[in-house]
């Protein structure tokens, strides 16, 4: 919980007394290290602003409260406890440490002391919601030090997946404050309602914390779970006041109606005091090595985020490290360990890393040497990301961008969360975003942060909840309301796969399993992978099922609290993966490939001759390979073949066309379309996060010469999430400024044919080939030129990604509910009119695409043979995402600090030339154009190979 005074500090600490500007000199000192800072950003101390309770606060409390050290509340605190004492639901959305714990406790823990009089002493209840376990039980921890007092008049208690069952009964029967998460409240607390009656019957607040992480499919499920829960409660005759802590974030009011269903009254002036910040950009230098096509490698953010833990652990200060993927976190704390044992072996005990998939015992172990102070420095994933009360740190990296500026702020807030002052580095991986975003920090700082995207009425999420909602209750037409308008088209489907049935005048669940396990809300689905130490049969964690294929396949290094493991074998069908303890000298990537079929264009805008769509497609999924790269320099030793099934995902999507005319116009040739496409595409997908509020994990991307739907040279860019997440649409609104932000990343990079940090992907399932940096750059020139200033606006995100009237799967309603969109069989692929030599599929993610239509791989031409034609692509859709890393079955938040202070900006590389140099032939076949709509020859394609694209964000030493 956030305090509203100093913590003290002991003076015998002699970082205390160094300014966070004085730290980043020491770290910068030295010729070499000075020149990777290309940014700093200076956020000056800010004064707070007290105010006083409201006088209906129960006085037992606000002695509580003063007895913690906290004299007077910020005016923030006094008018949202005001708001919730009216009855008002109301979201606090100020910085980080600003106090909003409190802001809601205060009048929660006074209705609560007033409901311990009532003759049962459960007059009152309320019920907590975190994104994570761990926010929960640190919540509690905070929540009893603060209720002491007050005696056992309040009765807290967390209520999680790590509860033991002989406490269960006693947190349903006695306690009055009940911490939990949106899976325990999905899967456990709703389905049992009938053993919750009498918590249900008293319940008066429901906090929702950190809610500016219900975000995307997951926070479309969570709103659906709020709504089964506010139905519910109306059953036993409550009607609860919403309270939500949010990050700073655009309309925070809006998106918490969106996610309640409610009218929310927003608090967002912060009135908190807050210490120096100062934020560098960092960018590792270049090494001698190359990469692929001999391009220049970047050392890895991994890397270079190891040594400055390593030195700002020497220096005593103590620093959390935030990795985006897990492996990332593991590999960090060995490299740091390792250095520190050089110099001081007891400094190597005090750096660990923290990440989801660790078993209970190990996280609150790891939580409570944090806290304590044990330990010095920390390798995390996002899954510490949240308010998480870690007081006392002085420093923050960010090992790459997080995805979204409201993610890098909670991250950097995380430092000097006492009120003193704090370093924050952001250290950019070696790929286009990164690059853009440390040469570019107006687009960090000088932009507010993003707004919460979330479809409630997404018919993949609603379908079964409707089926949950049916099994605690019958459904009945005046429930429809509360769901949502979909609930009209969703139901007869249901109906008709006889999963719900109509009797009189309400719905009914039909089956014996349990509803509530049709879907997981957080939108991986399947169960968890059980990773198994096969000598001795010791469990060491759980991986997601929607990231097995990439993290523990067969010959997959699997890192666990500083031990490295190859996995011997993977058992889809047992959900397990066997491994053994070993010490190979490299890291592993999957690659996977990637296929698309367009299904329905929802609208479609003209772009000078070209066009740009919105509209369902089907992706199609599979991981074939998986690379070894050399720990540290992150050199590629070898690639091995897999053989795992194919994953389809119906979902959303935006892409856009270009003609023979344009082609023309931006001297693109046959030869070097491929290439021009893919790295357009590539870009695309790493520039995206800057415009919507997703991360590159969460969304992938096709490039094809020609594609059998659109008979044109096409690039598509999907939603990762069955039936769409909204990021493609955000994309399509916002086309203009989003691509031209991606020419300008490729242009203004120093490299000659492009590199990972503006083309080039690591994951590329294609191998990065082929690449056209400055086709790219030409043919983004001429496709900008016709775009208007706003397209219209695109249809609503909740439309069904399958066709008007046709259930959304296989077999009409149940697809939706199990979250499988049905296969829609493309015809045959004609061949591809634009296809160089050897053009594959830009590395996108998606499983061997069969449908011929979409895929140009080994396609034959008439007029251009493209050998092995593939389209490319990247960046698999439904892998687990890096930003969002949760401990088991969380998910993760972020909170921004929106004041945008002096900055110390270097000069700034400027971009390439509008029209970079003029058209290079290319060693293949001479330039050649078909005519727009040329019907290829009447040859049958051989079969199509998947298209490749990117695996998700398993690996640290990916940019």
């Amino acid at each position: 919980m956030a305090k509203n005074h100093r913590s003290d500090r002991t003076s015998a600490d002699p970082v205390f007394r160094l300014s966070p500007g004085a730290v980043l000199d020491r770290l910068a000192s030295g010729p070499s290290r000075a020149s990777r800072i290309t940014h700093t950003e200076h956020l000056p101390p800010r004064e707070g602003r007290h105010a006083v309770w409201p006088d209906r606060i129960r006085s037992e409390v606000i002695a509580a409260v003063q007895t913690a050290g906290i004299e007077h509340p910020w005016a923030h605190q006094a008018r949202a406890a005001e708001h919730a004492l009216d009855g008002d639901s109301v979201v606090v959305a100020t910085g980080t440490a600003s106090g909003k714990s409190l802001a809601y406790l205060v009048p929660v823990l006074s209705t609560l002391l007033d409901g311990s009089e009532a003759p049962n002493g459960r007059g009152a209840t309320a019920l907590y919601l975190a994104p994570t376990k761990a926010l929960a039980a640190d919540q509690c921890r905070s929540v009893k030090e603060l209720s002491q007092p007050l005696g056992n008049s309040l009765r807290p208690a967390v209520y999680d997946g790590d509860t033991p069952f002989e406490e269960r009964e006693w947190v349903r029967q006695y306690a009055n404050y009940v911490l939990t998460n949106p899976d325990m409240l999905h899967r456990g607390i709703l389905p049992s309602h009938p053993r919750w009656s009498s918590f249900l019957r008293s319940l008066k607040y429901v906090v929702i914390d950190e809610c500016h992480t219900y975000r995307g499919v997951f926070g479309s499920h969570v709103a659906q779970v709020l709504r089964r829960l506010r139905r519910l409660c109306a059953r036993y005759g409550a009607s609860p006041v919403f309270l939500l802590a949010s990050a700073t974030a655009a309309e925070p009011s809006v998106a918490a109606r969106r996610l309640t269903g409610l009218p929310v009254v927003e608090v967002a002036d912060d009135a908190s005091p807050r210490g120096e910040l100062v934020f560098a950009l960092w960018e590792p230098p270049l090494t001698e090595m190359q990469g692929e096509k001999g391009a220049p490698v970047r050392r890895t953010a991994t890397a270079e985020t190891a040594d400055l833990l390593t030195d700002l652990a020497v220096q005593g200060v103590r620093t959390v490290a935030f990795v985006r993927s897990r492996r990332g976190a593991e590999l960090i704390s060995v490299i740091a360990q390792e250095r520190l044992t050089e110099v001081d072996r007891s400094l190597a005990r005090r750096v660990a890393a923290y990440r989801g998939g660790y078993l209970p015992e190990e996280r609150r172990a790891l939580e409570q040497a944090l806290h304590s102070g044990e330990l010095l420095g920390l390798a995390a994933t996002t899954a510490l990301e949240l308010g998480i009360d870690v007081s006392g740190l002085d420093a923050v990296l960010i090992a790459g961008y997080p995805g979204t500026r409201a993610s890098l702020w909670q991250q950097a807030g995380r430092a000097g969360r006492s009120g003193q002052g704090a370093l924050a580095i952001l250290v950019a991986r070696d790929d286009p975003l990164d690059t853009f975003l440390v040469h570019h920090p107006e687009a960090l700082f000088d932009q507010p942060v993003e707004s919460t995207v979330l479809d409630p009425d997404n018919p993949y999420v609603l379908a079964p909840h409707l089926c949950a909602a049916a099994a605690e209750l019958p459904l009945t037409d005046e429930d429809l309301d509360l769901f949502g308008p979909a609930c009209e088209e969703l139901l007869p489907q249901l109906e008709a796969a006889k999963l719900l049935r109509r009797r009189t005048k309400a719905w009914h669940w039909t089956r014996r399993e349990r509803a509530a396990d049709l879907t997981d809300i957080r939108g991986g689905g399947g169960r968890p992978i059980q990773v198994v130490e096969a000598g001795t049969g010791r469990l060491l964690g759980t991986v997601d099922e929607g990231a097995a294929h990439s993290t523990v396949h067969e010959g997959a290094v699997h890192l666990h609290q500083g031990r490295t493991y190859l996995v011997r074998s993977l058992d889809l069908q047992d959900s397990a993966a066997l491994v053994e303890q070993a010490s190979p000298s490299y890291s592993t990537v999957a690659r996977d490939t990637t296929a698309i079929s367009v299904l329905e264009t929802d609208i479609e805008v003209p772009w000078g001759d070209g066009r740009l769509c919105y509209g369902s497609v089907e992706v199609t999924n599979q991981v074939v390979s998986f690379l070894r790269r050399r720990l540290i320099t992150g050199e590629v030793l070898g690639e091995t073949k897999l053989d795992l099934p194919p994953r389809t995902l119906r979902t959303r999507a935006v892409w856009w066309t270009v003609t023979e005319d344009q082609l023309d116009a931006a001297r693109i040739n046959p030869e070097i379309l491929g290439g021009a496409l893919h790295a357009a595409e590539h870009a695309s997908i790493g520039m995206l996060p800057l415009f919507a509020t997703c991360d590159r994990w969460d969304i992938g991307g096709v490039s094809i010469p020609l594609h059998p739907d659109t008979l044109l040279p096409t690039v598509f860019v999907y939603d990762g999430h069955p039936g769409g997440a909204g990021f493609a649409e955000r994309a399509f609104h916002t086309a203009r400024a989003w691509l031209t932000a991606t020419r300008q990343a490729i242009a203004s990079c120093e490299c000659e044919a492009g590199c990972p940090s503006c083309i080039q992907s690591p994951k590329c399932g294609n191998g990065n080939d082929p690449l056209h940096k400055r086709g790219a750059v030409r043919l983004l020139t001429v496709l900008l030129r016709g775009a208007p200033e706003e397209p219209p606006a695109a249809p609503s995100a909740a439309t069904p990604g399958a066709p008007p009237g046709a259930p959304p799967g296989e077999e009409p309603s149940r697809e939706p509910v199990r979250q499988e969109s049905a296969r829609h069989e493309p015809a045959r692929q004609q061949p591809a009119r634009h296809e160089p030599a050897r053009q594959e599929p830009a590395r996108q993610e998606s499983a061997p695409q069969e449908s011929a239509r979409h895929e140009p791989a080994r396609q034959e031409s008439a007029r251009h043979e493209p050998a092995r034609q593939e389209s490319a692509r990247h960046e698999p859709a439904r892998q687990e995402s890096a930003r969002q890393e949760p401990v088991p079955q969380e998910s993760v938040p972020h909170e921004p600090t929106p004041q945008q202070p002096a900055r110390h900006q270097p000069p700034r590389q400027e971009p390439a030339p509008q029209e970079p140099a003029p058209h290079e032939p290319t060693p293949q076949q001479p330039a050649r154009h078909q005519p727009p709509r040329q019907e290829p020859a009447p040859q049958e394609p051989a079969p199509q190979e998947p298209a490749l694209r990117e695996p998700a964000p398993q690996d640290p030493l990916a940019p």
